[in-house]
């Protein structure tokens, strides 16, 4: 049992005795790092920040837990209160989950990204049921005048054994209320979890499937407008003038109005990213009545210059000047550069040993090159957003992964305190990485300054696909040199993209090889681009694992056997330092794939191909399993061992795993958006393509490992490794090597159905 000590003030432990019936309201602030020490024994910072969880106790016993993160399909609006239940001691049929508002006074980094949100709040989350469970405690003392040591809490009820005197928490709330806070708490170990490790279904699920309002696209008001957007027709072109009576002629049309995203002196943090400034709004009645008036819009648009813009350096660093190039970028000048870039040495990030001697002394050099094209999120809910802005406040409600990143935007586009902005939190329709970058929040927000009434923007699905902010284009060129008899002696790999390079340099399987080269190079764009479940892991895993696998095959070993010598090395006898990974851990994962798929017994028919990665701190070994029917690649079944540390909810692990798998599945087959002259190829579904019903496998089995460790990320580790997995798969189906994603136009020209 770990103790905390709780060296706190009054701001940072808030309690309030002024409910209606005697209730208790316990408001904390944690350090979002916090753990306890090798000793078992954390000494506090009197103030404390990062995260904030939120308790209300009636007089009747229910508990109210506030999620102070959002919510996008992750289930941290159940799993995070698990946590805190857990240590609070409280039946969990009595608790109720609420989301919190964005509140910045009281509750920091309401941000869900990065799989960081378990990870971050698991010991404030723990210390904060705790610490209420222990004011309880100690109020049930002084009212029954006994030992607080001799009473026990069980299911959100008091007991003193000796004496046999019981209540509930309802009964001591009040008091509880005015108590100082405890020096110390005991945390639960974890063999005495009753609620985490179990399976609790999402507290949304009755409003999701009822259809109750719940996603910010269904927020209504009395006297609300409606808007949508119109942004120049190429990334490289701006707005140059528009004829408003073009569509204020048109049925419940009220106006079209030019806004201006960002102040000039502003400077932007990394998630205030928008491809477009200025933009034009079109105002009216009704959501189809705005997107129908777009049809008959005029509007100018022109070539933009190259331009700049102040980005914040980060932990508060002085502004610097982002350069935006000129010009109508297409896809096939990207390859050309990246292929001439990828042919060239890029910027060291990484080197062990003596790689370019290696080089020259080889027997054998295996090259491959991998690409990968922009993507679009394409969340199932559209971008929208509610908006309700005066000359003393505003209000804005809709989906968002960061508000706190958008709070000094709105701040500034508005002219308004952030003290006056209230940012109330939707359920999110999806987010993947998307929806941190709040631009059409502030969007919505002029947009109600400038009619003076509330208004709900909404984009339509060829907004949302054309706008920008994709997942990134990348190359990547892995070498790895060989003796006579093929032993490695060195790899290297030299990745970019653009606009950015998904280089991992210390990531397996840097500290396992002697001679070791990791170079990187990105090319300047104009095309926005943004965080993508997985960021830059979705692409280098592809490559890297797909790479190992040819190697393995070509060294004449088992791939997975291959993968585990090479992390029995990194863990006896690592090279380098800078290793970011834990290779006992990520073994782990493989022996338990290999294990649970029977890997050394497949299945008659069905080609298998094996990938494991690291990364949000987390472990993930896939195998998947293919066969050809009909002349056409069927994926019949997916393995997944997954090391994430202890898991809190099983059931929404299991979910956030498959779902995962599919999108990982999906995008590698079928996932493109390419550009002509800085225009999308494609805006909507009918060319988009999506992964279908019946392509997704048939079976996926979701294995964790059990652990006592803290737990870790999960909403992204289980996307990068499916995407070799299923390439290692075709080849074993096909015999032939997948060396650019999408694989299905390469199916079809061989003549495999997709």
């Amino acid at each position: 049992m770990a103790t905390l000590k709780t060296k706190l003030d009054r701001r940072s432990f808030l309690k309030v005795s002024a409910l209606a019936g005697g209730g208790m309201v316990l408001s904390f602030s944690w350090l979002a790092g916090c753990k306890p020490s090798t000793e078992e024994v954390l000494a506090l910072p009197k103030e404390w920040f990062e995260l904030n969880s939120y308790i209300k106790i009636g007089e009747n016993g229910v508990v109210t837990l506030y999620s102070a993160n959002p919510e996008f399909g992750s289930n941290v609006k159940t799993s995070m209160p698990m946590i805190l239940a857990e240590e609070l001691e409280v039946d969990w049929k009595m608790v109720l989950v609420e989301q919190a508002d964005f509140w910045p006074e009281r509750f920091q980094r309401q941000f869900t990204g990065g799989s960081q949100g378990i990870r971050q709040g698991w010991a404030p989350l723990r210390t904060a049921g705790a610490t209420a469970k222990q004011l309880l405690i100690d109020a049930a003392a002084q009212t029954w005048k006994v030992p607080a040591s001799e009473i026990t809490a069980t299911a959100g009820q008091l007991e003193h054994k000796a004496s046999g005197k019981k209540g509930g928490y309802g009964e001591f709330a009040a008091l509880a209320a005015t108590l100082p806070v405890p020096e110390e708490v005991p945390l639960k170990d974890p063999k005495d979890f009753k609620l985490i490790g179990t399976s609790k279904k999402n507290v949304d699920l009755e409003k999701i499937v009822s259809g109750t309002p719940l996603f910010g696209i269904d927020h209504q008001v009395d006297g609300m407008k409606y808007a949508a957007i119109v942004h120049p027709p190429a990334f490289g072109m701006q707005l140059a003038s528009f004829d408003p009576d073009s569509v204020t002629t048109l049925p419940g049309i009220q106006g079209a109005y030019e806004i201006d995203l960002f102040k000039e002196d502003y400077a932007r943090n990394f998630f205030d990213t928008a491809t477009f400034t200025k933009l034009i709004a079109i105002v009216g009645n009704s959501t189809w009545e705005v997107l129908q008036a777009k049809k008959s819009l005029k509007a100018t648009w022109e070539k933009a210059p190259e331009s700049s813009f102040l980005m914040a350096g980060f932990g508060g660093g002085a502004p610097s000047p982002v350069k935006v190039p000129s010009g109508l970028e297409s896809t096939e000048s990207h390859q050309a550069q990246m292929a001439a870039y990828g042919s060239k040495n890029g910027r060291v990030i990484r080197k062990d040993g003596d790689p370019e001697g290696a080089f020259k002394k080889a027997a054998k050099i295996i090259e491959r090159t991998y690409t990968a094209p922009f993507l679009a999120h394409n969340t199932m809910e559209p971008v929208n957003c509610f908006a309700q802005v005066t000359a003393e406040k505003a209000e804005i409600y809709g989906p968002t992964q960061a508000p706190e990143f958008i709070l000094g935007a709105l701040a500034s586009s508005l002219g308004l305190p952030k003290e006056k902005i209230s940012i109330k939190l939707a359920r999110m329709g999806g987010g993947f990485g998307l929806r941190a970058y709040s631009h059409h929040m502030v969007e919505a927000a002029l947009i109600s300054q400038k009619i003076g009434a509330p208004v709900k923007m909404v984009y339509s699905r060829e907004d949302d696909m054309t706008y920008g902010i994709y997942r990134p284009s990348y190359t990547a060129t892995y070498r790895a040199a060989l003796d006579e008899k093929n032993n490695l002696l060195a790899l290297h790999v030299n990745a970019g993209g653009v606009p950015e390079s998904p280089l991992h340099a210390n990531r397996f399987p840097a500290g396992a090889i002697d001679n070791y080269l990791a170079e990187g190079w990105q090319i300047e764009s104009n095309i926005t681009i943004g965080a993508f479940r997985a960021p830059r892991s979705n692409f280098i895993a592809a490559a890297e694992q797909s790479f190992l696998d040819e190697l393995a095959e070509v060294m004449g070993k088992d791939p997975i056997d291959f993968r585990l010598e090479l992390l029995k090395r990194a863990e006896t006898n690592p090279v380098g330092k800078n290793n970011d990974y834990d290779a006992k851990r990520y073994a782990g994962v493989l022996e338990l794939v290999r294990e649970k798929s029977n890997w050394n017994k497949p299945t008659v028919g069905l080609h298998r191909g094996v990938s494991a990665y690291f990364c949000h701190n987390s472990y993930v070994a896939e195998v998947v399993d293919t066969k050809i029917v009909d002349s056409k690649p069927v994926v019949e079944k997916v393995y997944a061992a997954v090391d994430c540390g202890i898991v809190v909810n099983k059931d929404a692990a299991i979910n956030m795993g498959e779902g995962a798998i599919v999108d990982g599945i999906g995008n590698a087959f079928f996932g493109e958006l390419s550009f002509k002259e800085g225009v999308p190829n494609k805006n909507n579904f009918h060319t988009y393509r999506m992964i279908r019903q019946q392509e997704a496998p048939k079976a996926i089995e979701v294995h964790f490992v059990d652990s006592k460790e803290d737990p870790t990320g999960l909403g992204e580790p289980f996307f990068p490794p499916v995407f070799a997995a299923l390439a290692n798969s075709l080849y074993k189906a096909t015999g032939k090597r997948y060396y650019q994603q999408p694989f299905a136009p390469q199916l079809e020209m061989e003549n495999l159905k997709m």
